[in-house]
């Protein structure tokens, strides 16, 4: 019997030979990730030491392997390289030696970011002398996020370099601008899976997914994080992108002349229409710098102090975000007012006083907040009701609105709290309430787009048509005024005029 088997014996030695290569060649050729997973599977074969051999060319700048060519591979242990490009989700990053970051560096070498200035520096105080252009992102948020740790600071930028070296070798040498976009979007969002986090999750923690460290660890990000993640890449790919701020919002484009593709975050990439960024009192799309964006990082943690009641740290973060974003607007306004909830009223008034009567320059209807307050019509403690947080629960919304009615019982003047109170009654699918705040608000002030447009569609609901014409057309006087043709409020008037005809002026 025993000599049967040793007959069978290099069949069998065949045959794995045999399966071994067949799975070498049936690897995706320009996948890193594919034959780097073969090697850790058949490291002891020269199958597996082809595939790392072939993973080790493309990082460096080849394409399918060629007959002939000689791959030098590092004389440092490569399995934590390994393991920081084919780990899961639920894994944790490796830590890498300094000899192993050095193998990746010289990788990296020939990437776009490598020629910014911003790239050379490791310091907070260097930092802030670069100019907007001469920002590495990753370089500047991350020398802000560890405190100038050099060590942690390459930890990341190795795992960003990786895969920007993945994304190149995928690329053919002619690659259009559009193909970078399409190869970005496949790798991060198929191929690594980043998401979107669940709004339970990003509502209490939102700065967990917005700092790139913790974003890169968990894969998980909201729209400035996953915005934050592929600005990075697109710095080292040569790839230039615009970034922009809707209210509340961040994306990133590509524009060449007339050409634009936007690029949504949040959905893996996909190129929604500009017009869909652009609402009522959204007349402009922001565009920010490289220097801004490590400005936003602190603004959107600030928010979490915010939300915690602990307004002593979001003034810190606040003035954090200062430093790079300067004087902006909404810096000023809600630093200004962290500022009052800290009984510091000095600070906090300079910083309103000039946003009185003040229109952002992306906005249709006046800021109402600085000027209701310097006018005495709030104060530090009721401004707070504005600015609670509510979420799927309906007790958040009745507590936010009991309170929002104490303030406006006190302050009935108080614009920002009637249209918070209206959002608390539409919220709950109190119609006819939301109504008659905001008609309280139109009689004080007739300015607000927002409250003229509700009160518009809220008169349609209620077969009020005179009503929804007249509110519709001061509407729609007020974007004029301001040069803003909003396709909403187009659909509201051929809806309208569907139902009823326009009465003269």
């Amino acid at each position: 019997m025993k000599w049967m088997i040793f007959l069978l014996l290099p069949l069998l030695v065949h045959a794995e030979d045999h399966f071994l290569k067949s799975r070498l060649s049936s690897l995706d050729p320009l996948s890193v990730s594919e034959h780097l997973a073969f090697y850790e599977l058949y490291p002891e074969t020269d199958e597996g030491q082809k595939a790392l051999s072939q993973a080790w060319h493309l990082l460096a700048g080849g394409k399918v392997k060629k007959t002939g060519i000689q791959v030098t591979l590092p004389t440092v242990d490569i399995q934590a390289i390994i393991s920081l490009v084919t780990r899961q989700n639920f894994e944790k990053p490796v830590k890498l030696t300094p000899q192993q970051l050095n193998a990746i560096e010289d990788l990296g070498s020939r990437l776009a970011n490598r020629f910014i200035k911003g790239h050379q520096i490791w310091t907070r105080e260097q930092l802030l002398m670069l100019q907007p252009h001469e920002i590495d992102l990753s370089r500047g948020l991350l020398i802000e996020q560890f405190n100038e740790n050099i060590d942690e600071i390459r930890q990341y930028e190795a795992g960003i370099d990786l895969i920007a070296l993945q994304i190149l070798a995928r690329l053919p040498q002619n690659a259009s601008p559009e193909d970078y976009i399409r190869e970005i979007n496949r790798f991060i969002f198929q191929e690594m899976k980043f998401r979107f986090p669940p709004h339970s999750l990003y509502a209490k923690d939102i700065d967990l997914y917005t700092f790139l460290p913790s974003v890169m660890d968990s894969r998980e990000g909201v729209c400035l994080g996953v915005s934050i993640l592929y600005l990075c890449l697109a710095q080292r790919l040569g790839l230039p992108l615009e970034i922009i701020t809707p209210p509340g919002h961040i994306y990133v484009r590509y524009r060449n002349g007339v050409k634009i593709v936007n690029i949504e975050t949040t959905a893996r990439g996909i190129d929604l229409p500009t017009e869909v960024y652009l609402g009522i009192d959204t007349r402009r799309l922001e565009q920010r710098n490289m220097k801004e964006v490590i400005g936003m990082a602190y603004f959107n943690q600030a928010s979490v102090a915010w939300a915690q009641k602990d307004y002593k740290k979001a003034v810190e973060l606040y003035e954090k975000a200062r430093l790079y974003e300067g004087d902006h607007p909404l810096i000023q306004l809600f630093l200004g007012m962290n500022y009052l909830f800290i009984g510091k009223k000095k600070e906090g008034k300079a910083l309103l006083e000039p946003l009185k009567g003040c229109t952002f320059d992306w906005s249709i209807s006046p800021e109402t907040i600085p000027e209701d307050y310097l006018q005495g019509r709030i104060d530090a403690e009721g401004l707070k009701s504005v600015f609670l947080h509510v979420d799927e629960k309906r007790q958040s919304i009745l507590e936010k609105q009991q309170t929002l009615q104490k303030v406006l019982k006190k302050y009935p003047r108080f614009r920002a709290g009637l249209v918070q109170l209206a959002v608390t009654w539409l919220q709950l699918g109190r119609h006819h309430e939301a109504q008659q705040t905001l008609l309280l608000h139109h009689q004080m002030d007739p300015t607000n787009c927002t409250v003229e447009y509700y009160l518009s569609i809220l008169a349609v609901q209620r077969l009020d048509y005179n009503q929804a014409w007249d509110h519709l057309r001061v509407t729609e006087k007020l974007l004029d005024a301001r040069g803003h043709k909003c396709k909403a409020l187009r659909d509201l008037r051929d809806y309208l005029r569907r139902l009823s005809p326009e009465p003269n002026s």
